[in-house]
């Protein structure tokens, strides 16, 4: 069972990036998919999180209006489109599997090994 998180790279203030996640091993459609991010010295925060099946969502207040997660076609890919990146969106971004959707990452049991999203001028 993997998770797999891409897209990553480096962005200029203002800028966009399209993160993917998709799974080896599992039905990704069978499970709620959050997105975690880890900056250098502070903990990991969820960022968003999108339902298994009726497409509920959730976003945390810092990319409200920012971002945006979506599974098209409810099937292998959860994408989470960053539009306006900051400076303060620098971190390791990682997506995971969990049984419902929910904000706490302990409830996630399976986890990719990140993407580095870097935003700078």
């Amino acid at each position: 069972v993997q998770l797999q998180a891409s897209g990553g790279g480096l962005v200029q203030p203002g800028g966009s990036l399209r993160l993917s996640c998709a799974a080896s091993g599992f039905n990704l459609a069978d499970y709620a998919i959050g997105w975690f991010r880890q900056a250098p010295g502070l903990e990991r925060e969820g960022v968003s999180c999108i339902s298994s099946s009726e497409g509920g969502t959730y976003y945390a207040d810092s990319v409200k209006g920012r971002f945006t997660i979506s599974r098209p076609n409810a099937k292998d890919t959860v994408y989470l489109q960053m539009n306006s990146l900051k400076l303060g969106d620098t971190a390791v971004y990682y997506c995971s599997a969990a049984q419902y959707i929910s904000r706490s990452s302990t409830e996630y049991a399976y986890w990719g090994q990140g993407t580095l999203v870097t935003v700078s001028s």
